[in-house]
């Protein structure tokens, strides 16, 4: 059987890391076929929509996407909305999987897996502007729906892994949002009573993923919440340049990509570091069943330093992989 992949390199060094990953995929010698669809905030400037409908529609008619990153611009532009929270939507990705695995500055192994609910909270785009626009408004929108099938995959995840969740929130002063997605973890968690469960508020988490990541195995926890925390996470282990992200719901097509945005301070100058971008295709292959393939791929980026430029890391990577065939495969 052969699986159709979308690439979108997007804006910025998603133009570069994309066909990075693209030739690494390539190297794996696998039944993958490649089409390329266009979004981003160039797009939006050329042709009036970050995520043009026939974009949808390739994307909509294969197995998985990745896709690079987007330059979404820090004031209001009539008419824009991010290609990447508009496909998320699209397709119901609600969980956001962020890995960070690695050795902290400070010595201590991290291996963890931050569960982050990917469609409501924050980023659910309910925000006014009242009182003659000096008093600005953001809704945060928990349900229960969307906290409990965060908290299932999260709890699914938890016993593919070492069998330990916490819990994070803010229900000590948010107390209906967090209360709510509290509440409603600690009732799909009695499901699980295999799991060791544990609750913590959010700044707590932040400061304990600092001085002892080593305690942490699955994280679950709201939108924003997961956002920053994963970035914390990334910030030990490397930085953004090796964070992968995978945006999956029920069905397929899921979205993988980079944490990181579109670098445009170094973008064009082919000094990215590809890593992110070929570690979210290591989980796409993942998710399509070719978990042998997916190991050799984390295992070749894990041999492999960021070199001066894209493609001497690619290469690199590449090699390692070559030294595995044709185990890899499959």
């Amino acid at each position: 059987m052969t699986h159709t992949i979308t690439l979108i390199p997007g804006d910025g060094i998603g133009q570069e890391v994309i066909p990075a990953a693209r030739d690494v995929l390539a190297a794996l010698d696998l039944p993958l076929t490649f089409q390329t669809a266009d979004a981003g905030f160039g797009t939006f400037e050329r042709r009036g929509s970050a995520l043009p409908d026939e974009t949808i529609a390739t994307c909509t008619a294969s197995d998985a996407i990745l896709f690079g990153a987007t330059s979404s611009p820090m004031h209001k532009v009539e008419g824009y909305r991010s290609p990447i929270l508009m496909l998320r939507r699209h397709f119901d990705l609600y969980a956001n999987l962020r890995p960070a695995v690695g050795v902290s500055p400070g010595g201590a192994p991290v291996d963890l897996l931050v569960v982050r609910e990917n469609t409501e909270g924050l980023y659910s785009g309910r925000e006014r502007v009242e009182d003659d626009g000096m008093t600005a408004i953001a809704e945060r929108v928990i349900t229960a729906q969307a906290s409990a099938r965060i908290v299932r995959t999260a709890c699914d995840w938890a016993r593919k892994r070492r069998g330990r969740l916490t819990i994070v929130h803010k229900a000590n002063v948010l107390k209906e949002t967090c209360g709510l997605f509290r509440q409603t973890a600690f009732a799909v968690t009695g499901d699980f009573h295999d799991l060791e469960i544990e609750e913590m508020l959010v700044d707590t988490a932040a400061m304990r993923l600092v001085m002892e990541p080593d305690r942490f195995d699955v994280i679950v926890t709201t939108n924003l919440f997961g956002d920053i925390l994963s970035d914390l996470a990334a910030g030990l282990t490397g930085g953004l340049g090796t964070a992968p992200s995978a945006n999956v719901g029920e069905q397929r097509p899921g979205v993988f990509e980079p944490v990181h945005g579109s670098a445009p301070d170094i973008a064009g100058q082919g000094k990215a570091d590809p890593r992110a971008a070929i570690l979210s295709a290591a989980m796409l292959l993942e998710d399509l069943g070719y978990a042998v393939a997916a190991r050799a791929l984390r295992e070749a980026c894990a041999a492999t330093r960021h070199a001066d430029h894209t493609a001497d890391t690619t290469a690199r990577v590449i090699d390692h992989l070559r030294q595995a065939l044709p185990t890899a495969r499959g």
